[in-house]
């Protein structure tokens, strides 16, 4: 397939799910559900682009995104969860969290910026809060965007040359790389503590953007309920791209056995 071709197939798909989700988000409206979709993922993941095409055609005003700035000093002295539940969904409302409170199992004890402690307390915490969540009736979404080594050194390169992704060189990305064996423990401690039954992780590679993001799109609505869906087949997501978190898990293993931790996305 032709590169032409290939993002033609693209925008068709693309659009075709934009409408499915929309009719999705008028379904929770209309019933007073409550979404919520977390994206994790190492820094140029890919999970600004997925959210932007998630929400592009949704109505804002049943749908918002959180990305919140480091914790103020008042913020500091509280429990950890506290500033993100303020956040959580309302009646009719799907929330996007762009990172969320997995900062503490990735960047914060990575980069030094929590204790082993504060660590471990949230791995011991996490699955409790996440269960108090769908107790909640709260309906929940966790992804975790892989992506390889390789193509992460690659969309830094991209961005320190493209002016209009300068800004999203952070100190914390050029540390990536450099860390890189740093945050592969630290995936693999927090998909231990957190895959949990009630809460488990979808992992998707997003070495490939657009599959990644179609992808997401396929596994979200394919999982959800509601009116005039659109035949089955058309929200096949791609298995070879899209692995639970005990997969992932038993991936990471494996990969520990045999090729130690630079095998670990």
């Amino acid at each position: 397939m032709s590169n032409k071709t290939y993002k033609s197939e693209y925008q068709r798909e693309l659009a075709l799910l934009q409408i499915e989700l929309l009719k999705f988000q008028n379904y929770v409206k209309e019933k007073g559900l409550r979404v919520l979709i977390i994206m994790e993922g190492r820094d140029a993941a890919g999970k600004g682009g997925c959210i932007k095409r998630l929400i592009e055609h949704l109505n804002p005003r049943g749908c918002r995104v959180v990305a919140l700035e480091k914790p103020s000093d008042v913020e500091k002295t509280q429990w950890y969860f506290q500033r993100y539940v303020a956040h959580l969904p309302s009646a009719g409302e799907i929330v996007i969290f762009d990172r969320s409170w997995y900062n503490r199992a990735g960047v914060e004890p990575v980069m030094g910026f929590c204790s082993q402690e504060e660590h471990k307390q949230f791995l011991r915490e996490v699955p409790k809060f996440e269960e108090m969540i769908i107790d909640s009736g709260i309906k929940f979404f966790k992804f975790y965007l892989s992506v390889s080594k390789e193509e992460q050194k690659k969309r830094f390169k991209e961005r320190l040359t493209d002016p209009l992704k300068q800004f999203k060189i952070s100190p914390v990305d050029k540390k990536s790389q450099e860390l890189w064996d740093q945050y592969s423990v630290a995936k693999y401690s927090m998909l231990l503590s957190s895959n949990t039954p009630i809460a488990p992780w979808t992992i998707i590679t997003s070495d490939d953007k657009k599959k990644a993001r179609i992808n997401i799109f396929k596994y979200i609505l394919s999982n959800v309920d509601y009116p005039n869906k659109i035949d089955k087949k058309a929200l096949a997501y791609d298995q070879t791209l899209v692995r639970s978190g005990e997969t992932e898990i038993k991936r990471i293993e494996s990969g520990l056995n045999k090729e130690g931790l630079k095998s670990i996305n």
